[in-house]
């Protein structure tokens, strides 16, 4: 390679001091100079282990938790024999099984990722090797390859584009792996590679790249290749990313510039974090409570134990002599100490944690299982691809969603529109009333035209009638929906036409011209050719007037085969309206009209004109541009006013409107969501070029998915560009807010500064719905450490937040932010590769799954087709999973503290000598057997109402997100009902034995009678007490509750028989003990009088509780017992009229600027001919507009209240 004279000759280190990469530099064809950077292979990593780790790094993992390690600690204790009272296996064999079963589901999950990485890793390339082009994996192509795609195919790594089948070596791609957009992206090679189409020159081929290190912009590239003594510049326009898919392109050629990990698309990944529920979080607090707490009680008994040994104990040495090695009581403390903490380690019995992850388990099958989440069309079912996250579904606050492919389908479709005054795509009955979308009759025919597309579909039949009716302005209307544009056309056989449009927007309004018989038929840089009514004509293309965001509008200028020059222009109403000729007033003022209606339904508008140009004015236009085209300096500000003095006293056509189609249900989910008291905040980040009117486009699907309303006081919507501009814009916001409240009488006073610590201040209790749209530029100033407080404030007063033209990086600030300062569950759903980062950071990610690619899955917790399910996800699925962990989690910790509290009190009454009242036996099974399947079945299976009451009160959710059911408040009344439970479990059968006698007469008080008496009594009250709070029961809730208390009697006489003390004698001592105890009426009355007590208070409590301060779910309960003792009543929905609102613009199109210039320049004009099946955008399923009102008396008590 011959290196140019700005090149040094001696290259600086490609790594900074602390390794990081600084710049990256790849030779084409040159594997042994490149492998001297040791650049990452293409082989992807995304497992945690391998065979030879697993155990070890599983194991370090595991006993990070407090618990396991914990109980490890006491496994130890019991291994000393001069401390232990209890056998060993009573905690070893727990112990195994949670290692177990967790490092299995560890392994699985693991397994999967391996099989994930393989199926990727093995996948096929076409490498140039030594002048030959070979078929190598994935894994093995290396930085500095140059590799060979095809169409439809993958792009294996971020790739420099050297050349293509097209001309000027462009190519087109879809990114929906990447940013969930799937209409066309326009690549090109630099040009001096691009007539590199012959294998032998691409072999020869030794240019070098010095670009930028590897990093996660998806949007920016900046390189330089030097070849041939000369540098040239490289951009994002240059580059085929890793995900990407190649469309429409015979096949291309790429120079790999990164690969594997160090792609933009793997860059996005990030690592993956570990994440824990607010609840496991809460229990290991509550574990390390109980562990001081256990430590108290040892302390106790361990004194007592040494003021007894040395007060009574030292009397009775002769028949109880201390144990060898204890030599004084102070030391028989201290081993009592010991021995008291394995005994009562019980109050938090690893069996906890077993539980909780089956419980877990089974409510990710529920998910797993649901069909009503389940897309029949996509065939893709939910998934919950972790099992750690279920409940924290039920608590969540903050949703941050992508607009792209998550809330739209990113599907374009002509809805209506407006030609000369006459508003046409309403369908109206013979009263004049607009027909709903189920009771329209078929849709529009067009089999008159043979070129129509076969997909498109218009309900509004009078439009046709005036197209083949002649009406002048009609058929002008779309001329110019059939001229001015930029969409390419092409035809794989005879009147097969395929459109290949740049956004999908203008994809639909050309699609609309050529059913109403206006068909753009062929493009060539000079010419347009279209079929009007079946007659071709060949349109000259004088200039094309392109698009840009400051425009907002683009026009061409066309000379008819009668020789007239006519000016074709499309736009945002805010623009065109104020270009029109005065006496275009009156049509006007009606077109505004029909504009705020489409506007108000959500629809994406634009306004068309037109106006005949002069023979000699063109002539001395067309001059003028040629000249500012050509200047070396301010060619954009020349042509600006150039464009801008054309495009004046045009004359008004109408106007369309496009409806962006949102995936089916997104409005009423949000509605839904919203009425739950979770916050939706959208985070778009597409259309990120130049050109693109993001704010427009976000307002607009706010509208139409109703995240924003015409009843709202204000959207304030923030583009400042400077840091003070935003801070200014912050806090205008700001004040509006408060003044809105005190006009409204609330008396709130403003403080300028509000401490991070009151984020739920004033703002949030403001009067007055309002909404903020950001800028990304925007956001990076307000994300800065000295403005996010204040733009968190301002948010988080608002009812909705859209953020448009963020980068991934700032999606997942803006969680982070929320995460750092609110302290509330976060969930972020997302489709492409672009949200990986902000799924990753919130504490629960979702995954929309389908066509626009696998990236956010592969990173989610959970996974589905269609943003609608959310809603069931959440109020049904989520607020199950939280009520029935909490239930859990109370019982379970109630009954271990009922059953361990006992031995304590026992304490007091055998010499604080460690003794246990129960038999070892006992003590191993209770938790395992006993009470393990009942607890387990409520928190599998129970639920306080049906699914459909859940989705029909939203306020049903909000516990949830207070964290009432279970917080350090319920956890001390829970362990206040053990210990109250242990008192009297332990002193009622003791007064009743000391002075109670047999049948026979014969004194009752034995250690083992009052041990069975005890445990019986246990058993029996904690069953009832799961009965009451078991909400739902199913067979499986009835079999396990008396299947356990039957299995406890089985066992209980069976180890008292003779069978086991003739086959164990040294364990099996006691025999007939049970039979005889049991065999008392005095026993039963006592185990009697001990439930009665221990039960009655709490049944009290709750039935006074339920009639004074019933809770919403209570209410929800009764009001469905009435409703199913009376006759179903039938109710007539009242269709609600649309209220008025402030004048707001729908304009939004999303375009790139720039393709007129390629189009009139001819780069992008096709040599050969390629079937572009599936490019052109299909209308999908139509969404429900409104959402139904119920009546007064179907609405929940709290929102009545609160009304």
């Amino acid at each position: 390679m011959t290196v140019p004279r700005e090149m040094p000759e001696k290259w600086p280190r490609v790594r900074g001091p602390g390794g990081a990469e600084e710049e990256r530099r790849v030779r084409a064809n040159a594997r042994e100079y490149n492998e001297k950077f040791q650049y990452a292979s293409n082989c992807i990593k995304t497992s945690k282990y391998n065979i030879v780790t697993f155990l070890p790094v599983n194991l370090f993992e595991q006993f990070q938790e407090v618990a396991n390690t914990y109980f490890l600690f006491l496994l130890i204790l019991q291994l000393i024999p001069q401390i232990s009272s209890l056998s060993w296996f009573t905690t070893i064999v727990p112990l195994v099984l949670v290692l177990t079963i967790t490092a299995v589901k560890d392994a699985t999950d693991d397994y999967f990722r391996h099989k994930s990485d393989n199926q990727v890793n093995n996948r096929q390339s076409q490498v140039l090797i030594g002048g030959v082009l070979r078929q190598e994996q994935w894994m093995n192509v290396r930085v500095g390859d140059i590799i060979k795609l095809e169409n439809n195919q993958f792009v294996a790594a971020d790739l420099l584009l050297l050349c293509s089948s097209e001309p000027h070596g462009l190519c087109y791609v879809e990114t929906a792996e990447l940013d969930g957009e799937t209409n066309m992206k326009v690549r090109q090679a630099t040009p001096v590679t691009s007539e590199l189409a012959d294998i032998s020159t691409l072999a020869r081929f030794d240019g070098e790249v010095i670009c930028e290190p590897p990093n996660n912009k998806l949007d920016k590239f900046g390189g330089t290749l030097y070849w041939k003594e000369n540098k040239f510049p490289l951009s994002n326009q240059n580059m085929l990313l890793r995900g990407c898919v190649l469309r429409n392109t015979e096949w291309c050629f790429g120079l790999v510039v990164f690969a594997g990990p160090d792609t933009k698309l793997m860059q996005n990944s990030g690592r993956t974090k570990f994440k824990r529920t607010s609840i496991d979080r809460l229990m290991n607090t509550l574990v390390l409570w109980i562990f001081g707490f256990l430590v108290c009680m040892g302390v106790i008994l361990a004194i007592g134990n040494a003021i007894w040994e040395h007060e009574v104990g030292v009397c009775f040495q002769i028949y109880l002599p201390w144990d060898e090695g204890v030599h004084s009581a102070v030391f028989s403390g201290f081993l009592s100490f010991w021995s008291y903490i394995i005994i009562l380690n019980t109050v938090v019995p690893i069996s906890l944690y077993v539980s909780v992850e089956v419980i877990r388990l089974g409510h990710s099958y529920f998910i797993n299982w649901d069909k009503k989440m389940y897309c029949a069309k996509r065939r893709t079912p939910a998934e919950a691809r972790t099992t750690t996250l279920n409940e924290e579904l039920g608590q969540v606050e903050y949703i941050f969603s992508d607009k792209t492919g998550t809330l739209t389908q990113n599907i374009m479709v002509f809805s209506k529109c407006s030609v000369n005054g006459h508003s046409y795509g309403d369908v109206q009955d013979v009263l004049g009333h607009n027909v709903e979308l189920g009771e329209r009759p078929e849709p529009v025919d067009f089999s008159f035209n043979p070129l129509a597309d076969p997909g498109f579909q218009f309900w509004d039949p009078s439009l046709l009638e005036a197209v083949q009716l002649g009406d002048p302005h009609v058929h002008e209307f779309f001329r110019l929906l059939s001229l001015c544009h930029t969409v390419m056309s092409e035809e794989k056989s005879e009147g097969e036409l395929y459109y290949k449009a740049q956004s999908p927007d203008e994809g639909a309004l050309v699609t609309a011209a050529r059913n109403f018989g206006f068909v753009f038929r062929s493009r060539t840089p000079k010419t347009i050719t279209v079929h009007e009514l079946g007659r071709a004509i060949t349109y000259q293309l004088l200039a094309i007037l392109d698009f840009n965001n400051i425009r907002k509008r683009m026009s061409v200028i066309v000379r008819s085969p009668e020789g007239k020059i006519r000016l074709y222009c499309k736009g945002a109403d805010t623009i065109l309206l104020e270009r029109l000729h005065p006496s275009n007033q009156d049509l006007t003022n009606v077109t505004t009209d029909h504009l705020n209606e489409y506007a108000g339904e959500g629809l994406r508008t634009l306004v068309l004109a037109c106006k005949d140009l002069e023979e000699s004015y063109y002539e001395d236009w067309a001059e003028r541009l040629r000249r500012a085209s050509g200047a070396p300096e301010a060619r954009e500000d020349r042509l600006a006013r150039l464009y801008d003095e054309v495009e004046r006293d045009m004359t008004l056509l109408g106007a369309t409107a496009i409806e962006d189609k949102l995936q089916q249900g997104v409005p009423e989910t949000i509605a839904i969501l919203t009425l739950a008291n979770i916050k939706i905040w959208v985070l778009t980040g597409d259309k990120q070029a130049p050109g693109s009117p993001c704010a427009e486009t976000a307002v607009n699907i706010g509208y139409s998915c109703k995240m924003l309303t015409d009843d709202m006081t204000e959207v304030f919507v923030v583009t400042g560009h400077t840091v003070l501009e935003v801070r200014e814009e912050l806090r205008k916001a700001r004040e509006k807010m408060m003044d809105g409240s005190r006009s409204m009488g609330n008396g709130f006073s403003y403080q300028e500064k509000l401490s991070s610590s009151k984020l739920t201040s004033v703002l949030e209790a403001i009067a007055g719905e309002y909404a903020l749209v950001i800028n990304g530029h925007s956001l990076a100033h307000a994300l800065e450490a000295d403005m996010e407080v204040e733009f968190l404030e301002t948010a988080c007063a608002c009812k909705a937040v859209i953020c448009c033209r963020v980068t991934p990086l700032q999606k997942a600030q803006v969680v982070e932010l929320v995460k750092k300062y609110k302290k509330a569950v976060t969930l972020a759903i997302g489709d492409g590769a672009n949200d990986v980062s902000m799924i990753k950071t919130a504490h629960i990610g979702v995954g929309i799954s389908g066509q626009e690619g696998i990236q956010a899955v592969l990173a989610s917790d959970y996974s589905f087709s269609q943003f609608k399910f959310l809603q069931r996800l959440l109020l049904v699925h989520g607020r199950w999973s939280y009520l029935r962990m909490c239930k859990f989690l109370c019982y379970f910790f109630y009954k271990n503290f009922a059953f361990t509290m006992v031995h304590f009190w026992f304490g007091f009454f055998c010499g604080f000598s460690a003794q246990t009242v129960y038999d070892q036996y006992f003590i191993t099974l209770y938790n395992i057997v006993y009470t393990s399947l009942p607890v387990l079945a409520m928190g599998v299976f129970d639920q306080d109402v049906p699914e459909q009451r859940s989705m029909e009160y939203p306020k049903l959710y909000e516990p949830g997100q207070l964290n009432l059911l279970f917080n350090k408040r319920e956890f001390f009344i829970c362990i206040a009902q053990g210990i109250y439970t242990s008192v009297l479990m332990f002193f009622i059968p003791y007064g009743v034995f000391a002075d109670a006698t047999r049948d026979d007469g014969a004194q009752l008080a034995d250690y083992q009678s009052f041990a069975v008496t005890v445990a019986t009594s246990l058993v029996i009250v904690v069953s009832v007490q799961i009965g009451l709070d078991t909400g739902f029961w199913t067979a499986i809730n009835h079999f396990f509750i008396w299947g356990s208390l039957a299995a406890y009697f089985a066992i209980l006489f069976a180890m008292h028989s003779d069978g086991l003390f003739q086959m164990f004698p040294n364990q099996f001592r006691f025999v007939g003990n049970a039979q005889n105890t049991l065999a008392q009426p005095t026993v039963w009355l006592t185990i009697a009088l001990t439930t009665v007590v221990c039960i009655m208070p709490v049944v009290a409590f709750r039935f006074l509780k339920l009639d004074l301060k019933p809770e919403l779910s209570d209410t929800v309960r009764y009001t469905q017992l009435v409703r199913k003792k009376q006759k179903p009543q039938h109710r007539c929905a009242r269709r609600g009229g649309c209220g008025g609102g402030s004048r707001r613009s729908g304009y939004a199109f999303s375009h790139q600027e720039g393709f007129g210039e390629l189009i009139m320049s001819g780069k992008n004009m096709r040599l050969s001919s390629l079937a572009l099946s599936g490019f052109t955008a299909r209308p999908g399923a139509a969404w429900i507009e409104t959402l139904r009102r119920k009546k007064g008396g179907e609405s929940s008590p709290d929102t009545a209240a609160k009304g």
